[in-house]
């Protein structure tokens, strides 16, 4: 009988998205102010909107928005809020 592994403790592992709005900003067809509103309203966690507390937040950069998680976010989820929007 082997020996029980032991289990290893890490750092919450910290994901960064970045969406560049530049091309709809610069046709003026959205707003980069807009868009982080909209998404700060519309992402889900523990499946309630609205709900990001510290776990998730939303900054924006001249034309890019960045997403910040530090829980399991898929990027897929933000490419369909992002089409949602449009």
């Amino acid at each position: 009988m082997a020996p029980p592994k032991s289990l290893k403790v890490g750092k919450k592992k910290q994901q960064k998205f970045v969406i560049d709005c530049w091309q709809p900003v610069e046709d003026s067809v959205l707003d980069v102010s807009t868009f982080e509103k909209f998404l700060t309203e519309s992402i889900k966690v523990d499946k309630k909107t609205g709900n990001l507390g510290d776990s998730i937040s939303v900054a924006t950069e001249k034309t890019k928005v960045i997403v910040t998680a530090d829980i399991p976010l898929s990027k897929r989820y933000l490419k369909y809020l992002t089409k949602k929007v449009s």
